[in-house]
């Protein structure tokens, strides 16, 4: 099943993004695939990445 892109340009940003968390919790990734990354370091990034949109809608709500 393909997946349309709702908002295209959301794609470099959630990238840099990704970027970021990994650079914080000491992971490197390289352009591409990183399939060599352990479900612990996928699981670090994912998770942090989402604690962090939480905490920015939670921010956003409360104003």
């Amino acid at each position: 099943m393909a997946y349309k892109k709702l908002v295209p340009e959301a794609q470099k940003a959630m990238n840099n993004f990704k970027n970021e968390i990994a650079s914080e919790v000491g992971v490197t990734l390289k352009n591409g695939y990183n399939g060599e990354l352990t479900a612990r370091q996928a699981g670090s990034i994912g998770g942090n990445m989402v604690k962090k949109m939480i905490e920015k809608a939670k921010q956003d709500m409360s104003k």
